[in-house]
């Protein structure tokens, strides 16, 4: 009996030494065969994802036991990634995968987590699509937010955060649709090579950008293909107010060499000297620097400066949100708490394995080595205990909260695409050429007064907008409760003509009918100001309204380019 145990047992051992002696990356790979998967779309760059993909899955099977491989979905910015979402649930939702009041199965979208991008973009996401579907009742619209509520108790978000507030907005969403993970600054990145070339002083402030000498040497990305420059175009106006915003933008978009559709490129650019400055994300900015420091070389030192101006500059979360109906809920969530972990907010800002000045590693208090083991990745930790506790370790000894603005947003972000499209990025050549003209025509000696003065106002002048849609119009607040109801009810009601047959309708109450008389002869042509803005914006809303108004205010623009290039060639040929 023992000499067949003994037989079994030395089989057994034959079998198993193969396995016990595999390789470990055969093992890992094994291991990452039977894992589950997490799938995550994002707009963050490669090497955000390594540190994260590679410290997530290590973590999970420390605390959970088991690993989880990161698939990473990257179909562009957060504008395209935005777009393709919504369609998703659009026609998940008019399929009845989705049920009008939110309830979806797990799987009932393929990805489980949206990482990265900025509230403003993750608060669409809690805004959700809204479709109209047909029932038994006639059509009705239900409205259906993207993510879900992350659903973390009230003590584990005193721990991670403390008080919900960065400057005048939030770290999470108080519903918890969103939960800051990290913090981005929007600043400028900077050549400080070029500027010494140039003989101007490193800037400090967004307004620095429209110094004329700076004409072609400004790098930016197209607001209507970047969110995160929209939001620094956004802080601008925010902070500098409408008119003296607008005209920082106006001045700043004439000075540009180019604009592009990547938020990248401009430090990219800015590193290579092929431009002055640019409006960047912050870790876009410090990322750049760090790719160049020479070896030995303080990044402090590098030829690329980037400078969060103070006061002016927007600090976000960079959230993470837990889609609705993903395969795997549960590991999304997990992922999200991951991310507000002491060893997670390390990768964000703490030098890597590879660093010489790392220095002695930090530890967690179960002696688990904080930092990233690649990159760099120059990011703001979303918790305040990390600037408390790790203050000398962090690369960039930035205090967010003292450089946030704290100027509440004023509702002008949805401006900034449209305008600047039509003001400078369609007609950038005719804008260049008047700004240049404009400027000779300042520092000219003997300039004519009346002709420079027609000049500046030409080139900073707003176009008007005739509105089609008498219901958003400003008086309909003041009508009475009946005059108000008629207009919901009668969709004749949405145009000029139908509005003028109603107040003929002696079916309807002379009262009502006067009512409408009034609107339909009030003013609709509106100037372009802050008092105006929200009918302008509501009237945008009709997209075949807002096609015509494009093409009206563009041609509005170039004609005022044109007439100030017109202006100076003439006073010259007087002078």
């Amino acid at each position: 009996m023992l000499s067949r145990f003994l037989l079994i047992a030395a089989f057994v051992m034959i079998l198993g030494v193969p396995f016990l002696l595999r390789p470990a990356p055969e093992r890992a790979a094994e291991d990452q065969a039977a894992a589950r998967t997490l799938i995550i779309v994002t707009p963050h760059v490669p090497q955000i994802r390594e540190e994260f993909g590679r410290a997530f899955s290590a973590w999970h099977k420390r605390v959970h036991g088991s690993a989880v491989r990161v698939d990473w979905r990257t179909p562009g910015g957060t504008s395209e990634i935005l777009k393709q979402l919504s369609a998703q649930y659009t026609a998940a939702i008019r399929n009845g995968l989705i049920a009008p009041d939110g309830a979806a199965p797990a799987g009932t979208v393929g990805l489980d987590l949206m990482f990265g991008g900025g509230t403003f973009d993750h608060g669409r996401l809690k805004q959700g699509v809204t479709v109209e579907l047909s029932t038994p009742q006639g059509a009705k619209k239900v409205t259906v937010p993207m993510s879900v509520p992350a659903g973390f108790t009230a003590e584990q978000l005193q721990e991670w955060f403390g008080e919900n507030t960065l400057g005048s907005g939030f770290l999470y969403d108080p519903e918890q649709f969103w939960i800051g993970t990290a913090l981005s600054g929007f600043g400028i990145v900077y050549n400080r090579d070029v500027f010494r070339e140039l003989a101007l002083p490193e800037p400090k402030e967004f307004a620095d950008l429209c110094d004329p000498r700076l004409q072609g040497w400004i790098a930016l990305a197209d607001p209507r293909q970047s969110g995160s420059v929209t939001t620094t175009f956004e802080a601008i106006l925010n902070f500098y107010d409408w008119d003296r915003g607008w005209r920082i933008l106006r001045e700043m978009a004439a000075n540009t060499r180019y604009f592009t559709n990547s938020a990248t490129k401009p430090p990219i650019d800015v590193s290579q000297a092929e431009a002055a400055a640019g409006l960047a994300i912050d870790f876009y900015g410090r990322g750049q620097a760090q790719s160049i420091v020479r070896a030995g070389e303080d990044p402090k030192d590098s030829r690329v400066g980037y400078v969060d101006p103070k006061g002016s500059t927007y600090i976000d979360a960079d959230p993470a949100s837990i889609l609705r109906g993903g395969p795997s809920p549960d590991l999304a969530k997990r992922f999200v708490e991951f991310c507000l972990t002491e060893e997670a907010q390390a990768l964000w800002q703490f030098r890597s394995t590879r660093d010489p000045n790392r220095g002695t590693p930090a530890k967690t208090a179960d002696g688990i080595e904080l930092g990233p083991k690649l990159y760099e990745l120059r990011r703001m930790p979303a918790r305040r205990m990390m600037y408390e506790k790790h203050w000398d370790r962090l690369i960039d000894q930035v205090q967010p909260w003292e450089l946030a603005a704290k100027v509440k947003g004023k509702g002008w972000r949805s401006a900034i695409g449209p305008m600047m499209g039509c003001f400078a990025i369609d007609i950038i050549d005719d804008q260049r050429a008047a700004w240049a003209a404009l400027n000779r025509a300042r520092r000219a000696a003997n300039f004519p007064a009346e002709a420079l003065a027609e000049m500046e106002t030409l080139f900073y002048r707003w176009p008007s907008t005739t509105i089609e849609n008498p219901t958003i119009h400003p008086l309909v607040k003041s009508l009475a409760k009946e005059t108000q109801t008629l207009l919901r009810e009668r969709p004749q009601a949405r145009t000029y003509p139908g509005l003028a047959q109603l107040a003929a309708d002696a079916s309807i109450a002379e009262p009502i009918r006067t009512e409408l008389k009034k609107l339909a002869d009030a003013p609709r042509t509106f100037e372009f100001t802050p008092e105006n803005y929200q009918v302008v914006r509501d009237s945008w809303r009709d997209p075949g309204f807002m096609a015509r108004a494009e093409i009206a205010y563009t041609e509005f623009f170039r004609a005022g380019y044109r007439r100030i290039i017109e202006l100076e060639r003439a006073s010259a040929s007087r002078r």
